[in-house]
């Protein structure tokens, strides 16, 4: 049976952190990980002046690549999207700037210039005067079969585009087309076969200069899979045409226990920070939370007296010293809660693998409208924002317009989700990407109901109300630990999300988010 109640839990709130949301910047000189709290994956990262950028995988995200700035590599704001509407799946970009114009590389797998789903990925570029944008549209560089680009101009002073296996192919001056062949010109590093991996997949390429070295940093191990398998290589050479020597102390990172915070680490890129001193910046899973997706680390680097690099920062389980000694005086992040008075499409909201026209569905009037669309979650196209904190709570007030359905979720793919719709009749409940013919819970018929989860270190309640005061708790708890890339196959997050199906409209109104006690 359902019983009235209010929702458990307190208010965690971190010194100088929005709304409670985890914080990076202790705020006392030191840091912890991660630097970018829930699912932000592959992270590319330019460094311009005192200024730096970041921006990661979005895949099936649109608004999509939301750009990132920084001058402490701690606290970061969100500039808006590079991709704003469709274009299909987007991988792991990267970015550079030549001459004091931005460009970001772009493998994107089925297009809406290409829509077929078995085509292979393609390279596209984006450039801007500005890293706030305006963007340009993609440009087909011609590149096929190849994802995880990376950029450098060589000593030749030409630029090249690293791609996964490793492949090289040299670009032509403005960086906007291919210039010659892709090129087969590094094998890898090649880890003991009795470690526990995913599978080989050399994949990640990031070119620096430091000196009269070039220093290419790849991912092998697989992204996924055992905590044990992805891992940082590093090798080097004193021309971007090679050849390339694989650093003695390979792997530079690795989880080499599942006791371990942070596991399957890789995808990194090395950078100099303020100061001089260096640093690198990649992707990992947080132990017993990998709902949350591939979080951001930053860790420091050292170089021994051969010249190579040495990651610094030990299991990064316990505060490091800040890149500088600026302490604790700007905000990271954003707030989630959102009474939906201004559009927040690419800084907080994005669709998940949404139509052309999806924008179209979604107005502010009173609320967010979203048109309604599909028969369930699973093709409706959810609304969804990313979260990085291991306990919080959700609510939203939802109203029924002309015959639709509109509900709360967590949502990580169109295949895996759980949460609550209604219809005006009758509420539906969902688990494990289904709904759940068999439970009839006893919410009441209205058009207006406000909607709450609570996401308790996987153990989800839910809650609801005809006026957002007294609430009945909903007669289904879930675990959710297991909505995550092992058990879906997707590189993804379990997230908040509104959807709308059916017929009509949807009106949500004051959706706010709030951070549980640990």
């Amino acid at each position: 049976m359902s019983t009235a109640a209010t929702s458990p839990g307190s208010i965690r709130k971190l010194a100088g952190g929005v709304e409670g949301q985890r914080r990076s910047d202790l705020g006392d000189g030191t840091y912890i990980n991660p630097v970018f709290a829930g699912d932000h994956p592959d992270p590319a990262i330019l460094r311009d002046g005192d200024d730096y950028y970041v921006t990661f995988s979005s895949f099936e995200s649109t608004p999509g690549l939301i750009i990132w700035h920084s001058r402490d590599l701690l606290n970061w704001k969100p500039l808006g999207p590079a991709l704003p509407e469709p274009i299909g799946n987007v991988f792991a970009v990267d970015m550079c700037k030549v001459d004091g114009r931005y460009f970001i590389y772009v493998p994107i797998i089925a297009t809406e210039i290409s829509p077929d789903p078995a085509a292979p990925p393609q390279i596209y570029v984006l450039h801007a005067e500005s890293m706030g944008g305006p963007w340009s549209e993609p440009i087909s560089l011609g590149i096929s079969g190849h994802i995880d680009p990376g950029h450098v101009v060589g000593e030749d002073g030409r630029r090249y585009l690293f791609l996964s296996g490793v492949s090289r192919v040299r670009l032509s001056a403005d960086g906007l087309a291919a210039d010659g062949p892709v090129e087969h010109v590094y094998d890898g590093w090649r880890y003991p076969d009795d470690w526990v991996t995913e599978a080989y997949a050399l994949e990640g390429p990031k070119l620096t200069r430091r000196g009269d070295w070039f220093y290419l940093t790849t991912a092998v191990g697989g992204t996924s899979g055992p905590p044990t398998g992805h891992m940082v290589t590093v090798a080097r050479s004193r021309s971007v045409h090679g050849p390339w020597v694989d650093c003695p102390a390979n792997p530079i990172i690795r989880t080499w226990d599942a006791k371990e915070p942070w596991w399957s680490r890789g995808h990194a890129t090395l950078f100099e920070g303020p100061g001089g001193q260096w640093w690198t910046i990649y992707h990992g899973y947080e132990n017993g939370f990998t709902t949350l997706g591939r979080q951001t680390l930053l860790e420091p680097v050292e170089w021994d007296s051969e010249g190579w690099p040495q990651a610094a920062g030990g299991d990064l389980s316990t505060p490091l010293p800040a890149p500088t000694q600026q302490v604790g005086d700007q905000d990271h992040g954003m707030p989630l809660s959102d009474d939906f008075s201004e559009e927040r499409f690419g800084i907080q909201w994005s669709f998940h693998a949404p139509s052309k026209d999806e924008y179209l569905r979604a107005s502010l009037d009173d609320g967010l409208v979203l048109q309604a669309r599909g028969t369930s979650p699973s093709d409706s196209s959810p609304l969804t924002c990313i979260v990085g904190d291991r306990r919080y709570e959700i609510s939203v007030e939802v109203e029924l317009l002309d015959g639709a359905q509109g509900g709360l979720l967590l949502y990580y793919s169109d295949r895996l989700f759980c949460g609550m719709g209604h219809d005006g009749d009758r509420m539906t409940s969902y688990r494990a990407g289904r709904d759940i013919p068999y439970w009839r819970e006893p919410a009441p018929s209205t058009n207006v109901l406000h909607l709450r989860i609570v996401n308790d270190g996987h153990i989800v309640t839910q809650y609801y109300s005809p006026d957002g005061i007294e609430w009945t708790r909903h007669g289904l708890r879930f675990d959710v630990a297991g909505y995550n890339t092992n058990t879906a196959d997707e590189l993804l997050s379990l997230r908040p999300a509104l959807f709308a199906t059916g017929p009509g409209q949807v009106r949500f109104r004051n959706f706010e988010y709030r951070v549980l006690e640990d």
